[in-house]
């Protein structure tokens, strides 16, 4: 985002100025934080050390968590620090990365849920040729290809986002900086960075949707075919590791960009 008046710094209005609710919303957000790192990290390092944990669907598990730290440390800490030393300026380098890293580990997520959605039809549908379509070598591709298709997908508009002038205003209406907001105050013609900003993020959740909504109607179908309820209530909860996910997924930004 390059800028018409040497813009060295933005503004960031945040959420309230009012005290009371500032004081109340930064325990909130810490102690969040907080339970958020520390749950992922569990994660994390008890699929490293418990060699029981070292399957397809633990990698991936695993690397959802490595990624929800990532997102909620590129967005949570810098608002916390603009709320307790009510300091609310961001430097330009700063919250270009911040748009950046906030993209780039919430479109990876869409497609790790879909991947995750995929083992999990393999699993069921699939048993009986699990561990040699769902290999280590396999898993370990699945998860790389996430994070390059989620680089192709943020990368146009962004990089059409690094060439926005700034004339009259670095003033952001928004705790973070996100897309949107820096739009609203640059004076370049922004039409062709919103369209494509729109169809990154429709290409993004459709694709990733209709891969997890194919994956689950076949296990669905898949289980209900089980004679015993024992076994449907088994198969039923291997995918029980997906729910507490999807929450978080529909609690990230669903602009993506």
């Amino acid at each position: 985002m390059k800028n018409q008046t040497t813009l060295t710094s933005f503004i960031l209005l945040g959420l309230t100025d009012d005290t009371p609710l500032k004081i109340l919303l930064f325990i909130f957000l810490f102690l969040s934080y907080m339970l958020s790192i520390s749950g992922n990290l569990t994660i994390i390092t008890l699929t490293l050390m418990d060699s029981h944990l070292q399957t397809p669907m633990y990698l991936f598990l695993q690397n959802f968590s490595f990624l929800e730290i990532s997102f909620t440390t590129a967005c949570v800490p810098r608002f916390l620090y603009s709320i307790l030393s009510g300091d609310k300026s961001i430097t330009y380098n700063a919250c270009v990365s911040q748009v950046f890293f906030t993209d780039l580990f919430a479109v990876t997520e869409f497609f790790l849920l879909a991947a995750m959605s995929y083992d999990r039809y393999v699993a069921i549908c699939k048993p009986l040729h699990y561990t040699t379509i769902m290999n280590s070598r396999v898993c370990k591709n699945i998860i790389f290809s996430c994070w390059v298709a989620a680089l192709i997908i943020i990368l146009p508009p962004f990089s059409l986002n690094l060439g926005l002038e700034f004339c009259d205003s670095n003033i952001i209406d928004h705790f973070l900086c996100d897309a949107t907001p820096i739009l609203k105050i640059s004076c370049s013609d922004t039409w062709l960075i919103e369209q494509m900003v729109v169809v990154c993020a429709v290409l993004t959740f459709i694709m990733t949707l209709i891969c997890v909504v194919l994956s689950y109607i076949y296990i669905i179908r898949t289980i209900l075919r089980f004679p015993s309820a024992q076994q449907r209530k088994k198969a039923f909860s291997t995918c029980s590791s997906h729910m507490p996910i999807k929450g978080r997924i529909n609690r990230q930004k669903t602009q993506s960009f």
